[in-house]
């Protein structure tokens, strides 16, 4: 019961988020803002973690590759890129996000609403849900796919710095396979897993956040929750769409 409680009141906080806004400009500033909190504080974790997978994905496959003897070496193109836009940078970028920006935003509103910010909005006749919870969304839903096409853009190149490097193969073979057989629907998939992420992250961290009672102690409940919940659904969502649409 309380599992379907909890469905519920989300769906309701989702659902009064879509209101006239009382001030338009004042949720745009507000979702510039989660643009560039969002993005500009995750490119750098998501740019390392990115060009190592990548170059990770390239040489454990060459080695294998390597041992079978039988398969050209440039098919390390296809696989590195067909790898991070169907699975790789849209689940890590993902889960990195879900720890990164879910619990930040978790422990924002948790601490508002402890502090009776919240409050204080809802009786000056704001739309709480819509202007702090609406822009989040908003906000993750612009800059996710951005970041995860980046990440997908570094891995391909640590794909390929790490393969020349030890000597798997040759950039020239690399850059064969990276072109050859490409599937357009394969970047449809990409992006609509990272519309699917993004909401889900931010969503989760917001119900988890505004909802909070107590102290300081429930806020940091609050933020793990957060990422516990927000990582186990873009699990099963990942499998659903790949299960769905492949």
């Amino acid at each position: 019961m309380g599992f379907l409680h909890d469905i519920g009141k989300y769906i309701l906080m989702i659902s009064s988020m879509f209101t006239r806004p009382e001030n338009l400009s004042m949720y745009a500033k507000e979702t510039m803002r989660q643009v560039y909190q969002i993005g500009i504080g995750s490119v750098l974790i998501i740019a390392i973690v990115s060009t190592f997978v990548g170059a990770v994905t390239a040489v454990q496959f060459s080695y294998q590759l390597l041992d079978i003897g039988l398969i050209p070496m440039w098919w390390m193109g296809i696989i590195v890129r067909d790898s991070l836009i169907l699975e790789m940078a849209p689940t890590i970028c993902a889960l990195l996000l879900a720890g990164k920006v879910g619990s930040n935003i978790a422990s924002e509103l948790g601490s508002m609403r402890v502090t009776e910010q919240i409050d204080a909005l809802e009786i000056m006749g704001v739309n709480t849900t819509a202007y702090l919870i609406g822009p989040k969304i908003m906000g993750g839903l612009i800059i996710v796919p951005f970041l995860i096409v980046m990440a997908v853009a570094l891995g391909i190149i640590g794909g390929g710095v790490a393969g020349v490097l030890g000597d798997f193969f040759s950039i020239a073979d690399y850059i064969r396979g990276l072109q050859d057989g490409h599937e357009a629907f394969y970047i449809v998939i990409m992006l609509i897993k990272c519309y699917v992420f993004a909401f889900i992250i931010t969503s989760i961290a917001c119900y988890q956040g505004f909802y909070v009672k107590g102290g300081a102690l429930e806020i940091g409940n609050a933020s793990t929750r957060a990422v516990v919940n927000s990582s186990i659904v873009i699990i099963i969502a990942n499998f659903l769409i790949a299960f769905l649409l492949l």
